[in-house]
């Protein structure tokens, strides 16, 4: 069962189980995944790979707003934000750790040849690529800086 598919098992589980939270963010999610279906110069399909993007990209904007939320001292919302989250977590592959994202960055730095910041870019389109959904490109960035200096 693909990704999508499993999406919709889940939405079918969480209303007969009546579990308004969940539902919510499962169905924020297919709406992503349709309008990302039905976009001008899309494929019928959506690989799994480009439903974890876009799962990805809902959790980061969640938790920025969770952020603001709680800055702004609005816990309720804060907390709806976060359940939405962790909804939305449950689809994503497990972060990398790390000692193991230092030990892959530090792979593709040996792999590019860079020795200096200046190469920092060089070092990023690679990593990014290589560690794509398994690492935030924060994290990665953060210790490709770490690394070079």
């Amino acid at each position: 069962m693909g990704l999508f598919e499993q999406i919709n098992e889940d939405m079918k589980a969480a209303m007969k189980a009546r579990e308004k939270e969940k539902l919510e963010a499962l169905r924020g999610i297919k709406k992503v995944l349709l309008e990302a279906k039905t976009a001008k110069g899309a494929s019928e399909e959506l690989s799994d790979q480009d439903i974890v993007k876009a799962i990805q990209k809902l959790a980061k904007q969640g938790n920025d707003s969770a952020n603001i939320y709680k800055e702004q001292g609005r816990q309720d919302l804060y907390e709806q934000e976060m359940v939405q989250v962790k909804v939305f977590e449950t689809y994503l592959p497990e972060k990398m750790s790390d000692e193991k994202l230092t030990k892959a960055v530090q792979e593709v730095i040996d792999s590019v040849g860079a020795t200096s910041m200046k190469e920092m870019g060089k070092v990023m389109g690679v990593a990014s690529k290589k560690l794509a959904g398994q690492a935030d490109g924060k994290d990665i960035a953060d210790k490709v800086k770490a690394l070079l200096s």
